[in-house]
């Protein structure tokens, strides 16, 4: 199995990017706030790999960090919550901010996440309440690295990662936040913004 690729980044997409190995292409998905973060096309690029081998795929699913690949094993070990819905929530707040809200029974929190419903929210709750304790720990720091580099700056950079030129990420960035809140969850917001950027904005 892949468990970890070094390569250069050779594209860049909604749900996924492409890393070139040593030739080699591997299609690898990550979560948008993961996506934001990842160097820009052309630079290199070193990714923790959980590879999810189906009957008529084998996908690769990438991290940057251990507490994010943590954090995915976790979730996914919850009852009906695949690979692509774990990447759903943690495309749509921190790791961090996951611990927490598990920790502490934030369903309505969990439910800010489009495509997590209550019954998903609970589920993670009532499964990972205990298992998220540690994780929390560790998060303080990731917590302390996105005050640093809040979510407007993630959001700006993922759009011009997707081809945007900054005036116009910048700009739909504003009307993200206009629409749906600053404290809205990145997913929202990045949604938000292409639907801003699609309208004309």
């Amino acid at each position: 199995m892949i468990a970890a690729l070094r390569g250069v980044v050779l594209e860049k997409n909604l749900n996924d990017a492409v890393i070139d190995v040593t030739g080699v292409g591997y299609r690898v998905y990550l979560s948008l706030l993961a996506l934001a973060r990842l160097p820009d096309v052309g630079q290199p690029v070193k990714l923790r790999i959980r590879t999810v081998v189906r009957e008529d795929a084998l996908d690769l699913f990438g991290f940057l960090g251990a507490d994010e690949e943590e954090m995915f094993l976790l979730l996914t070990s919850v009852s009906h919550v695949g690979p692509k819905l774990a990447l759903t929530v943690l495309s749509g707040l921190e790791v961090a901010d996951i611990a927490a809200a598990i920790g502490k029974g934030d369903v309505g929190r969990l439910t800010q996440v489009r495509g997590v419903g209550r019954k998903t929210a609970e589920r993670l709750v009532l499964e990972l309440r205990d298992k998220v304790k540690l994780l929390s720990l560790e998060g303080k720091g990731r917590a302390a690295a996105a005050a640093e580099a809040p979510a407007r700056s993630d959001l700006v950079s993922a759009l011009v990662n997707l081809g945007y030129r900054p005036q116009q990420a910048e700009k739909a960035a504003d009307a993200a936040a206009g629409a749906a809140g600053d404290q809205a969850p990145f997913e929202v917001l990045f949604r938000e913004a292409l639907r801003a950027l699609r309208g004309g904005a």
